[in-house]
């Protein structure tokens, strides 16, 4: 609040405005506000200062479109061309005004009415066409840079062929699931599907629901999201919703019932999971498969028919404070048509187990003893922001703790799909392996540098390491990555580079700027890049990321993934390197030899040769942008596909049972969790078990025909070569010490 002068003094002046503007009971945000002070915010903290200007504005705009609309098939080139003369050049002043909901809600109406004439379209082809798909016609596999469409008989025009392929995928796709199944002998899990045309025209009117039911709250949320993304990939608007997940993610537990849920295409909600040990389990009348179609959220008997509802409101209705309950609606999958039952469920704190700091010890034999190699797997960084606890430092320490009693010979540190997490974790955890020094520099807005280091005297794993990284690897995973890197601690493997994420982003929450009298329960968080960081090398991850020493093949080399192919990334840059940054010698790493024992296993395992050819496949494939309507062209084309796999899986069920008779012979697998971190002795891995320990998951109905045999003893292609590497490292680490080269190990 500003002071004012000349005024009375400031409680009586409070006083009387709480008087004179007391919000009604029924008062809600104004998201008009949230908007303007929005605006202000990501003036003074961005890291670039962008300028609000027409060139913002005409981002903003294009952002707005594509995130309603990324296949271009909803609105016409007349419709865009309208906002643009209206709002193409004004947008940042009606934000600063507070009028920013105008633009948003306007445009979002207009998207609302295409969808709803696509779809009674879409319904009429369906119903009345009669497609022969023999013609020489295609569809563009992406229209992500396509044209609008000229007009609205264009977009007809355009959606003739979009139902074509559509309801022709769905023909094929039923064919494959009943071949599959014929072949093995068993029941056509589709055989009592409704028609492909009712299927697709269902997915379409759950998608119309979900667009006209979008309240204000939604609309705001997908255009300051638009505003915020105009900046950067990663500045973004989260609305209270959104905050509610994303500190339920980086804290790794909720309040909630513990279920995985899914929107069904009829406007039902499955239940995909139960987490084992949660409130649902306990309560134990909720079942795999059920479907949810009513939510009474506090008990009271008032259940919300939740049909076709947004899952994100669902999930809303259904999370709750600790100890309240939650009465369900539900059609049993084990009951008969239409049958219902209530259930009800007392909300409790629930961790997400499986989304936790884990181990396995490898035995493997090695001449005429053994060797042992720790697998450490790190899902996240994260860390309850509230109290601190769970926090993966502390995790990873203990398991690094308990793995050193072990006596592993060996570490392999696996970050794959690890998307980062808190700054402040990934500082400590690198503090593990390198002791104390600088972990990664920080930039901020005025180009001032500060130094994170590690604080800890001396580190807790001192063995050989390798780390496993793949281009879903990012933020806080390439801090790790990179610094370990630069010091010469670890070899880093996996696809060609990580993600390339740079930035550090730190949630704000707008309500805190609002007017006293201006209600700010929803106003949500902006979530804004203030800093950079860098390797302690002086190199940023940004775009590039962390490039491994050894690159294993892989079919994300064919996708368009990582920081640099988003909208607006911030830009690769390089400072000095951090004061006080002393690396190993990095000939103690010994990769020349590791790169050439790589490279030969690599030629010789086929199933890194079928990553090959699937990369040149897809690559192809890619650059065509183009799907055919013609049923003879895709039928050959899924012939070829499933004479590929089938091919692949005889040749596998052989070769995979070889290496399982070679695995249970030379390899032992035991798990260390946070669980049995004090056992006298590490229990064997039970994948099959194991795999439902924390969560007991849906199966769909078509996964019985996958019969594409499992990765023998659970080791993907990756995971393997990764032990094959770091016992390597620790072969010539042996030789080096044995020779003098190298000191002891401690």
């Amino acid at each position: 609040m500003k002071m004012v002068r000349n005024s009375p003094t400031l409680a009586a002046l409070v006083a009387a405005l709480i008087s004179a503007v007391s919000l009604p009971a029924h008062a809600k945000t104004d998201f008009n506000v949230v908007g303007r002070e929005m605006a202000g915010m990501l003036q003074n903290s961005h890291y670039a200062r962008i300028q609000f200007n027409a060139d913002l504005s005409a981002k903003i705009l294009s952002d707005y479109l594509a995130d309603l609309d990324s296949a271009r098939l909803y609105f016409t080139q007349q419709d865009v061309d309208a906002f643009d003369k209206k709002y193409g050049r004004r947008l940042h002043e009606l934000l600063i005004k507070g009028r920013c909901m105008e633009p948003a809600n306007e445009i979002y109406t207009v998207f609302s009415q295409r969808v709803g004439e696509r779809v009674k379209y879409a319904r009429k082809l369906l119903k009345t066409a009669e497609f022969s798909f023999d013609s020489a016609k295609s569809v563009m596999r992406t229209r992500k840079d396509a044209d609008w469409p000229s007009s609205q008989q264009a977009a007809e025009e355009l959606w003739n062929i979009q139902i074509e392929e559509a309801l022709l995928s769905e023909i094929l796709r039923r064919d494959a699931v009943k071949r599959l199944a014929e072949e093995q002998g068993k029941k056509d899990p589709l055989a009592d599907d409704k028609s492909p045309q009712e299927k697709i025209a269902q997915r379409y009117d759950r998608f119309l629901r979900s667009i006209e039911e979008a309240d204000e709250e939604d609309v705001a949320n997908y255009f300051l999201s638009a505003v915020a993304a105009a900046h950067d990939p990663h500045t973004d608007y989260m609305s209270t919703r959104e905050m509610e997940r994303f500190r339920s993610g980086m804290s790794n537990s909720l309040v909630g019932i513990g279920a995985l849920l899914q929107a069904e295409d009829d406007g039902a909600t499955k239940i995909m999971g139960i987490v084992v040990g949660g409130p649902a389990d306990k309560q134990g009348e909720l079942k795999l498969n059920d479907r949810i179609v009513g939510v009474d959220s506090l008990n009271k008997g008032d259940v919300v028919d939740i049909m076709y509802m947004k899952i994100d409101h669902v999930v809303e209705m259904i999370r709750g404070k600790v100890d309240t309950e939650v009465r369900l609606k539900v059609e049993p999958s084990d009951g008969a048509p239409g049958e219902v039952k209530f259930i009800t469920i007392r909300r409790g704190r629930v961790e997400l187990k499986d989304e936790l700091a884990s181990a396995e010890v490898i035995e493997m034999k090695h001449g005429a003893g053994k060797r042992r190699i720790g697998w450490l797997q790190l899902p996240s960084f994260y860390m309850d922001f509230d109290d601190g606890d769970p926090s993966v430092s502390a995790d990873v320490q203990k398991l690094l703790t308990r793995l050193n009693q072990e006596k592993i010979d060996g570490l392999v540190l696996d970050l794959r799909r690890n998307g980062g997490g808190s700054l402040e974790e990934v500082r400590r955890i690198t503090g593990f392996f390198v002791g104390r020094g600088p972990v990664v520099q920080i930039k901020d807005t005025i180009g001032r540098i500060e130094s994170k280091e590690a604080l800890l005297r001396e580190p807790i794993y001192k063995g050989p390491l390798i780390v496993v990284t793949d281009k879903s690897s990012a933020s806080a995973s390439e801090i790790l990555a990179g610094a370990l890197q630069d010091y010469n601690r670890a070899v880093i493997v996996g696809d060609s580079s990580t993600f390339g994420k740079g930035t550090v982003q730190q949630p704000m929450e707008i309500g805190r700027y609002f007017r006293f009298f201006e209600d700010n329960t929803r106003a949500g968080y902006l979530k804004t890049t203030i800093q950079k960081f860098y390797r302690v090398s002086g190199s940023s991850t940004q775009k590039l990321g962390v490039e491994p020493d050894i690159v294993l093949p892989s079919v994300t080399d064919a996708l368009e993934i990582g920081e640099a192919y988003l909208k607006h990334p911030l830009d690769h840059d390089l400072i000095r390197e951090a004061p006080n940054f002393k690396p190993r010698n990095r000939n103690e790493l010994f990769i020349p030899e590791l790169k050439e024992r790589n490279e030969a296993r690599v030629k010789k395992e086929k199933d890194f040769q079928y990553v090959i050819e699937d990369v040149a496949r897809t690559k192809k494939r890619i650059a065509a942008n183009a799907v055919s309507l013609n049923r003879a062209e895709r039928e050959a084309e899924l012939s070829d596909s499933e004479k590929r796999r089938k091919d692949r899986n005889v040749e596998r069920r052989e070769r995979f049972a070889k290496m399982e008779a070679t695995d249970s012979q030379h390899l032992k697998f035991f798990r260390l969790t946070l669980d049995n971190l004090k056992v006298d002795s590490l229990p064997e891995v039970d994948r099959e078990k194991d795999a439902e320990a924390f969560m007991r998951r849906a199966k769909d109905k078509e996964d019985a025909l996958d019969d594409t045999p499992l990765w023998p003893s659970g080791l993907d292609p990756v995971k393997r070569e990764a032990l094959s590497i770091v016992s390597d490292l620790v072969e010539q680490v042996d030789k080096a010490t044995t020779v003098g080269i190298l000191p002891a190990a401690e």
